[in-house]
């Protein structure tokens, strides 16, 4: 990846790449998920609650990382038996829908292994499943070197996705027969087939459906292809669910966003975090991110929404607008070319072009108040703290610095002067400078 940055913590939609298997293995029903992280235990942060790390005290491979994970399955009690599933955290299409089927078709097979498997038209780069004539798994070929496997074995099209079913107790068995002795000098899970196979044990196979299923991710190249695979389908989810999204190709949805039916979502949005859309609303080429909008909300073009900004049903944000930490009312309205950061905006109420709130003094942040059915003239700048009360007005061109009673009218602007004969006297000062 060439990054400071773990490769399974860089992002995927919302969420780190890690995640995403992991809220598979959860949704599919696995009783106990266990994640192996280096000694940094730099993916403890991430974790969902009741998700456990497992630390694999030197990178001597995946053998080594599921020995790690096995010690911790086991740990503190009878040895855990069962199906253990073996995902990879830098594999992150992998459905829970497709997890559930693994389990089932290994409980079915009575193999003590299963591995996932699938057809690849460019089998180029991945381990060859070989077959015996019952349909067994045979073994599995390493291709990524010259030599590894034989022309006849390159042929075949059938690969190895890294994702396992194994049986707990031919698990435990089979891990500690594991040889380092290879190019790389690290223990490699597949060998364990081999183990399995030579103790008479049957290994099966189960086929994807779907070869993208089983993209991984090495580097950004590949990780921008896994993401239009996540992203479509995330937003197809939505689609199905009932939103509109006008142009799927040119939406950014992350994976937690959460949006109520018949809302339109127009080309060139981004909605990213936990962002909460109600019902009936409508989102034009804007950006938004952590905020809560009810039913009947339109947005943009061009808005945006920062954390902790709420929208209440039926208000409107327009053309160029930024809200930050704010709330603002039913049917209120915020329509252009402002900014509204810290503040409370009551129901009904309009604030003109060019408003904004000076919530900061250089120190501290501040709220404003603006109560119910305010109409805020153009140009009108609040400055933190202040409270306008209900059904009050602003001047345009007003920089509001105390409270406004209810119903009043704030003025707070310089009074005007007009200089006459402003333009003749200034041409005439630059004519005798020059000369």
């Amino acid at each position: 990846m060439r990054s400071s940055t773990p490769k399974v913590l860089h992002d995927l939609c919302g969420a780190p790449m890690v995640l995403w298997p992991v809220r598979a293995a959860l949704a599919a029903g696995a009783g106990r998920v266990v994640v192996v992280d280096s000694p940094a235990r730099a993916l403890e942060q991430v974790l969902p609650e009741g998700v456990e790390l497992a630390v694999q005290p030197q990178p001597d491979g995946t053998g080594g990382a599921v020995a790690a994970a096995l010690a911790q399955l086991d740990a503190g009690g009878a040895p855990v038996q069962g199906t253990v599933l073996v995902l990879s955290g830098d594999v992150p299409l992998l459905g829970a829908a497709t997890i559930d089927g693994l389990a089932q078709a290994h409980a079915q097979s009575g193999a003590a292994a299963t591995i996932v498997t699938s057809f690849l038209e460019d089998a180029s780069g991945y381990g060859r499943v070989v077959r015996d004539s019952a349909g067994n798994v045979l073994r599995v070929v390493e291709t990524k070197k010259a030599g590894d496997a034989s022309e006849a074995e390159l042929q075949i099209n059938e690969v190895n996705a890294g994702i396992y079913a194994f049986d707990a107790a031919a698990l435990r068995e089979a891990l500690p027969r594991l040889s380092a002795e290879n190019a790389q000098r690290e223990l490699y899970l597949p060998q364990a087939l081999d183990v399995l196979r030579a103790d008479g044990k049957t290994v099966a196979a189960h086929v994807l459906d779907d070869p993208a299923a089983m993209l991984g991710v090495n580097d950004r190249v590949a990780l921008a292809d896994v993401r239009k695979l996540a992203q479509r389908a995330i937003n197809e989810r939505h689609m199905r669910a009932g939103v509109g999204i006008v142009d799927p190709d040119a939406t950014i949805i992350e994976l937690d966003v959460q949006i109520g039916q018949d809302t339109t979502i127009e080309p060139f949005t981004t909605i990213r975090g936990a962002t909460k859309i109600g019902a009936g609303c409508t989102i034009r080429n804007s950006y938004l991110i952590d905020c809560v909008l009810e039913n009947g909300v339109s947005v943009g073009p061009f808005a945006y929404l920062r954390p902790g900004t709420v929208l209440r049903e039926r208000s409107k944000v327009g053309t160029f607008v930024e809200l930050k930490n704010s709330d603002l009312g039913a049917g209120a309205k915020v329509p252009h070319l402002s900014y509204i950061g810290d503040a409370d905006v009551g129901e009904g109420s309009n604030l003109g072009a060019a408003t904004i709130t000076a919530n900061y003094d250089g120190q501290k942040k501040h709220r404003t108040t603006i109560g119910k059915r305010v109409r805020g003239g153009v140009d009108t700048s609040f400055v933190a703290p202040v409270t306008v009360g209900d059904d009050a007005y602003t001047a345009a061109g007003s920089v509001v610095t105390d409270d406004v009673p209810p119903g009043a009218l704030a003025v707070a602007r310089a009074k005007q002067r007009n200089v006459e004969d402003y333009a003749e006297r200034r041409d005439a000062s630059l004519h005798s400078e020059e000369t």
